[in-house]
This record gives C-alpha cells, sequence and structure tokens, in this order.
C-alpha cells in the first residue's frame, strides 16, 4: 500500500490511477516482468515438493530444506544489499542478482541428491535477494506517473509472481520435477537481456550504506517490535508454503491450483483490500486482527479434514496479503533510520523465521503428529499479535512523529513485502 496523510498507525492513503500504472517506459515493463519472475520462485517449489521428495529418495525434511536455505542466505543477503547497489549502482546489481539466479536455477535442474539441490536453492536465494532489494528502487528511479504509480505496479509484481509461482511449478513438474528449474532460469534470462537492452544506469546514492548499518537500525524500540512481531508471524506463514504441500499431497496440477488461488487472494488483500481496511481501522488494529484470524485459520488447517485443509490453505492467502502490506509500511515508517536501511533490518530478522519454519515443521511433525506444526504455528501468530497489543503506545507515538512514508527512490529493500 501507498501511505498518505499519516504515518503507520493511522490510515489514510491514496491511489495511483491505472493510467499512471499502465503508461510506462519499457524499463519499468522489463524490471516489473522480472520482478514478476523472481517472485515466482518463492512458490515455485511448492506442488512439487513431494515429487522432488520421491525423484531424489529424500524425506519431507530434507526437500524442506530448500525453503531453509533460500531464505537463510536471503536474510544474511540483506545486510549487504544495500552495501552492493550503493557502489556498483542499480543495474549492474539488478544483472548480477537475474545471472546468480539463471546459473543456480539451472543448476538445480541438474541436481543428483538433495543436498546438492539445497545448495543450489542458497545460491538462487542470494541472486534473488540482489535482485529484489533493488527492483523497487530501480522502477520508482525510472516510472512515469509518480511514485504511487511505481510501488503498485511493483506490489503487483509481487501478488503475480506469487499466484503464478505455483501453477509453472505445477504446469513443468507435472512432466519432471527439474522443469520448473530450468523454465526459471530461461525466464530469468529473458529478463537479464531485457534489462540489459531497456534499462539505464541509475543514479547512484549520495551516502554508501555499510553492512551494519541495519543491525544498528533495530536498536530502535520501534523497528525491533515491528522486526520481533514479523519473526513471529514469518514462522506462521512458511509454516503453511513449505509443509502443507505435503499434508495436502496431491498431484502437482491440484496442488499448484490451490496454491494459484492463495496466491490471488494474496495478491487482492496485499494491494486491494488491505489500503481500505487500514484507511478504515488503522494499522495495528487490522494487524492485530488479521494475525489473530490467520492463527485460527491455520489450527483449523492443521485439525481439520482434507477438504477443509484446502479451503484453509487458499484462505490463509488473505491474511497473509494484509500483514504483508502492514508489516512492510510499519517497517519503512517507523523509525527515524532511512528507509532502505530500516527495511533491509527487519528484513534480516523475519527472513530467519522463514528459513527456521521448513526446518523444524518436519521435526515437530516426527516428535508428535502431522497436526501439532500448525499448532505451533497458531500459536507464533498469536505471539506476532501479542508484540503488536504490548507495543502499540510505541508503535503509534513514534510513528506520528515521523514524516509519513511516501514511496520515494529510498523504498527500497522491501523483499516479498
Amino acid at each position: 500500500m501507498i501511505k498518505g496523510t499519516e504515518g503507520p498507525a493511522g490510515g489514510d492513503t491514496f491511489d495511483a490511477g491505472a493510467g499512471g500504472i499502465l503508461r510506462q517506459p519499457r524499463a519499468v515493463w522489463a524490471t516489473a516482468g522480472a520482478s514478476v519472475v523472481a517472485f515466482m520462485g518463492i512458490g515455485l517449489v511448492d506442488p512439487i515438493l513431494p515429487s522432488i521428495a520421491r525423484g531424489l529418495d529424500a524425506t519431507a525434511g530434507q526437500v524442506s530444506l530448500l525453503f531453509t536455505s533460500y531464505f537463510l542466505i536471503t536474510a544474511v543477503a540483506m545486510l549487504v544489499t544495500g552495501f552492493v547497489s550503493s557502489r556498483i549502482g542499480g543495474r549492474r546489481t539488478l544483472l548480477l542478482g537475474l545471472a546468480l539466479v539463471v546459473v543456480f536455477a539451472g543448476l538445480a535442474g541438474t541436481s543428483g541428491s538433495v543436498g546438492e539441490l539445497v545448495g543450489f536453492r542458497a545460491g538462487w536465494g542470494l541472486g534473488n535477494a540482489l535482485f529484489v532489494s533493488t527492483a523497487l528502487a530501480v522502477i520508482v528511479g525510472a516510472a512515469a506517473g509518480g511514485s504511487a504509480a511505481a510501488i503498485l505496479l511493483y506490489e503487483s509484481a509481487l501478488g503475480l509472481g506469487m499466484a503464478c509461482g505455483p501453477l509453472l511449478g505445477a504446469l513443468l513438474g507435472n512432466a519432471s520435477w527439474r522443469y520448473p528449474f530450468f523454465g526459471t532460469a530461461f525466464l530469468m534470462a529473458i529478463g537479464f537481456l531485457c534489462i540489459t537492452a531497456f534499462l539505464k544506469e541509475q543514479p547512484k546514492p549520495a551516502r554508501r550504506t555499510s553492512p551494519l548499518d541495519p543491525l544498528r537500525a533495530l536498536g530502535h524500540g520501534g523497528l525491533a517490535s515491528v522486526a520481533a512481531s514479523a519473526f513471529f508471524y514469518n514462522y506462521t506463514f512458511f509454516t503453511v508454503l513449505a509443509f502443507t504441500p505435503f499434508v495436502l499431497n496431491m498431484t502437482p496440477y491440484k496442488s499448484g491450483a490451490v496454491f494459484f488461488c492463495w496466491g490471488v487472494l494474496l495478491a487482492v488483500f496485499s494491494v486491494i483490500v488491505a489500503p481500505r481496511m487500514q484507511a478504515r481501522f488503522g494499522s495495528l488494529k487490522v494487524l492485530g486482527g488479521s494475525l489473530v484470524l490467520l492463527a485460527a485459520d491455520v489450527l483449523v488447517l492443521g485439525y481439520g479434514d482434507h477438504t477443509t485443509a484446502v479451503v484453509c490453505t487458499i484462505l490463509s492467502g488473505a491474511f497473509i496479503g494484509v500483514n504483508n502490506t502492514v508489516y512492510t509500511e510499519l517497517a519503512l515508517g517507523v523509525s527515524d533510520a532511512p528507509r532502505p536501511v530500516a527495511s533491509a533490518g527487519y528484513n534480516f530478522v523475519r527472513w530467519f523465521a522463514a528459513a527456521a519454519a521448513p526446518y523444524f515443521a518436519p521435526k515437530i511433525e516426527g516428535w508428535s503428529n502431522i497436526r501439532v506444526p500448525f499448532l505451533v504455528a497458531a500459536v507464533t501468530a498469536l505471539l506476532g499479535a501479542a508484540v503488536v497489543y504490548v507495543r502499540r503506545d510505541a508503535l503509534t507515538k513514534e510513528a506520528e512523529e515521523l514524516e509519513p512514508v511516501h514511496a520515494t527512490e529510498d523504498s527500497v529493500t522491501v523483499f516479498a513485502n
């Protein structure tokens, strides 16, 4: 969502017109198109996780490490993406990230063991972090029609990518689990060529970023609170994303259809519904309520029958879409740190939970049963809501003392919302 006249604790917004979104230079469309593919990589493996396990004779826990390695590297990379882009420029950072994705996604398709696949997925995560953390700044810098249109275009690319990733994984993975990886490498290579052809180098920031700046930013109580709450929330989020495919145990086509519907809800609620809810109720109330509803949803997902699990998986996309939007705005506006630095520190914390959930969920199942991982996920969502509630006064007061969160070229490193 794009902020208007109030800080994160408020709810006023302004909208970008559709014409402003569509009338963009080729450089913007090239970057946005590559962003769609980059975000597709997050959910690409969802519908083929059981197929990968069978093809490589691996356990659910081993295959779930595809997410763990990806997001662990992503979390650490958040400390260096600003360091890199502030020295070599946005265009070169995008191309470096795309090149790494092309190489490691292609290598992933050739893997002969789950260990190789996990390693290549980690390299993929580094490339994706470099690309996605820089894409928003590049789109804003090259866009016509103002920052509002550019940010809405970026968020639309995010939602479309999250929706289409599982669908592409299903369509290609039905023939072989290797094909989605080759397909991603091919699409990202096209993105590389388009950005090379259409995007000119963007101006470098006046001040170079240090890898320690995001950690220093976390010394601010408001930003640390947002990051802590998002950490618990992301554990819930990625329990759904990484562990649910094993619970559903469906063919790639059916699993891809489920997560496509999930992604559509995520996109709609992130870009359209969340701004309207914030305008009416305020960000903190919307976030707390959405986290409680997500906790209820994943609890029913884990303890219901198969049909109920499918419905709750899809429905979780709505709550995740709302949460993603509100958390991003809080992270960008709650502290006085430069927004790229604040966002990098916030993402550094929360992506560790995205790495932890795929690792611990199968282990918790092994220690207990298949339902308990969702009970744990429900508890972590409630913990995220509790942090928001306990820190509500500080978050509100600190947010109101700052400038409104406008969409500017400073708004970088907003990874996957």
